[in-house]
């Protein structure tokens, strides 16, 4: 079954109640939140209070990820130690810039994975590019290691490292997020679009997903439960796509019974890339529980 990303929603680990109550709200991925949502002093106490729940509280119907501090930081090396051994599966490392800022995590990960008896490459990564650099070379890091499951967009302080101001219609981004969904889908991997940080301007959210959508993201990150349903409703395919996907996918069953190579179907002909997506329709489809 296609794993969902549609909804990455931030939780800052200075709060507990969130942490306990974050997949009430259903979004498919919670990302704790380490890093930009923590102060100094807050750092250590964070830690820990992700590690508990990572320990104690289940989330069946969420992918669980924690954005630790970098490695540069003295926090980073930590986060990770700790939070593998609570159970940590997934981490989503901040401002990554090089193929090399991936490698150092992976080596970590690995001299971990040794010393806690896990298989390696149990902990995937879905790197966080954020800056100029980072999008410059978006296609190493997506390379970097065979952990990683996607990458993700930073907009505010991309804009800050080209000297730009964030807006809504979002020029400003477009030559960045294409570049990270050209990088993502060369390597197989997902395409996590940024924040929409104005969580009471609904119609806005829904039409930079809607762009995301089209663009190729495979969902976008979020910091508030309530921007949970408009993201799913415009990454999940609509009950026509769906009944459109499957009569293709009928089409070629059918076709490859009578031993043809080619088939029709309402007039146009349905080549490899069209029951390509018509596949990855109907993956999505399950995933979301349609059919």
């Amino acid at each position: 079954m296609e794993r969902l990303r549609r909804t990455m929603m931030f939780v800052p680990a200075s709060n507990p109640n969130m942490m306990v109550n974050a997949q009430i709200f259903k979004p498919d991925c919670i990302i704790f939140d380490l890093e930009d949502a923590m102060s100094l002093r807050e750092k250590d106490s964070g830690r820990d209070l992700v590690a508990e729940a990572l320990k104690h509280i289940e989330y069946p119907d969420c992918e669980i990820f924690v954005r630790s501090n970098p490695l540069y930081t003295p926090f980073g090396e930590e986060d990770i130690r700790v939070l593998v051994a609570a159970g940590l599966r997934n981490l989503r490392p901040p401002m990554i810039e090089t193929a090399d800022d991936i490698k150092r995590v992976d080596e970590l990960l690995t001299d971990v994975e040794k010393e806690l008896g896990l298989e390696i490459g149990t902990v995937k990564i879905l790197g966080a590019i954020e800056t100029a650099k980072g999008v410059i070379n978006a296609d190493k890091i997506a390379t970097a290691s065979t952990r990683m499951i996607g990458i993700s967009f930073g907009a505010e302080d991309f804009t800050r490292t080209i000297g730009a101001k964030r807006s809504k219609t979002g020029e400003e981004l477009f030559v960045a997020r294409s570049k990270i969904v050209l990088a993502a889908a060369a390597a197989g991997i997902d395409a996590i679009d940024t924040v929409f940080s104005d969580i009471n301007d609904d119609e806005g959210l829904r039409r930079e997903a809607e762009m995301a959508k089209q663009l190729g993201f495979a969902g976008k990150s979020i910091i508030h439960p309530r921007q949970i349903n408009i993201i799913h409703d415009v990454f999940t395919p609509s009950e026509a796509d769906v009944k459109d996907a499957l009569r293709v996918i009928r089409a070629i069953e059918e076709a490859e019974k009578k031993g043809l190579g080619v088939v029709s179907l309402d007039g146009k002909m349905v080549d490899a890339p069209v029951v390509a997506r018509a596949e990855r329709t109907v993956r999505l489809a399950k995933g979301a529980g349609i059919i």
